[in-house]
């Protein structure tokens, strides 16, 4: 059967006594299978453009396979109660840092070291490398299937002058996200850290509370920071990386052939991911320069690393050891 009957007509017939015959859409074997993806931004944002794009890949190998369900603006939480969820597997997939996965694999944050990556091809050869897969294993072992990793891109300082010299850092107030390794890494240059919500940074910034922070490029231009802190130092101290990410009691379900696709398609949207957001800081920075902000260059980076070894000895015994940081840090 090719026609489909409208409500109207299979009212009619069930009234008429006529048996309506079952219509299935074309090539359609059995019902779709839900996969409900949990994004924490909006439509435009790469952070949901990226499961549009694992969409059409996967209904181009698996024609209505699958009844991708997503959505945008964090509706089903940040990033720990949707992790809960995919956990649980009433959300399917979704995207997320990896220091909000940390406190299900500590050994991620070997990823968060500072001033260990120097690009985002070092954080690529890493995360191709042991630590990446062993990442992965770890990762299944709590029910998080992750096909691949994906990069936010690099935190930079932001401050109300140009910092250009770690030495600079002594005394001044800093905000920071409510991470002990953040925390730790600013009080070794001689600042005061302090914890505060990103919604209330700009105020924060504004009124004297705290003197600068850190975060991406996207996020400095998105929430219009360099009114407040103007100067932009391009660190690049901790790379944000990221997963995508399944729920392992979903994808255990699922059979081989759609494990293949959907593996693979999230492969390749996580690269999509990644050109979106270099695109996205592009723009981002434009607009800053626009409005009165300017980039200024770190001096002297290994003083700036040096500053950073105690984090190293801090997180070395939860990652596997600073040898471990140190030949990450190595890695060509």
């Amino acid at each position: 059967m090719t026609a489909q009957l409208t409500r109207r007509r299979f009212t009619g017939a069930l009234a008429a006594g006529v048996a309506a015959p079952l219509v299935l859409r074309a090539g359609a074997a059995r019902a779709a299978t839900t996969l409900t993806v949990a994004s924490l931004l909006g439509p435009d944002k790469p952070e949901t453009k990226i499961w549009l794009k694992v969409k059409e890949l996967v209904e181009a190998k698996l024609p209505g396979r699958f009844d991708f369900r997503i959505v945008p603006n964090a509706a089903l939480g940040g990033e720990k109660e949707v992790a809960e969820g995919i956990r649980l597997g009433s959300i399917q997939a979704s995207l997320s840092t990896v220091s909000a996965m940390s406190s299900w694999v500590p050994e991620s944050q070997i990823l968060d070291a500072p001033f260990v990556f120097r690009d985002a091809g070092h954080v690529r050869r890493v995360l191709d490398g042991e630590v990446g897969k062993d990442l992965k294993t770890k990762f299944a072992a709590q029910n998080f299937i992750v096909p691949e990793y994906i990069n936010y891109g690099a935190r930079h300082l932001l401050a109300k002058e140009p910092i250009t010299k770690p030495t600079q850092l002594a005394g001044k107030r800093i905000r920071v996200i409510q991470s002990p390794l953040h925390t730790e890494l600013w009080k070794s240059f001689g600042a005061f850290p302090t914890p505060i919500p990103i919604t209330e940074t700009y105020n924060a910034l504004q009124t004297g509370v705290v003197d600068m922070m850190d975060l991406t490029k996207s996020a400095y231009a998105a929430l219009k920071l360099y009114e407040v802190v103007p100067y932009l130092t391009e660190t690049a101290h901790i790379w944000a990386t990221g997963v995508v990410y399944f729920s392992a009691p979903f994808w255990n379900g699922l059979k081989p052939d759609e494990q293949t696709v959907l593996g693979a398609s999230a492969m390749e949207g996580a690269r999509y991911f990644d050109a979106l957001i270099v695109e996205d800081e592009t723009g981002a920075m434009a607009k800053a320069a626009a409005a009165g902000g300017k980039i200024v260059q770190p001096e002297d980076r290994a003083a700036w690393e040096a500053g950073a070894r105690g984090v190293w000895s801090a997180l070395g015994p939860k990652v596997g050891g600073v040898d471990k940081i140190e030949a990450i840090a190595k890695t060509a």
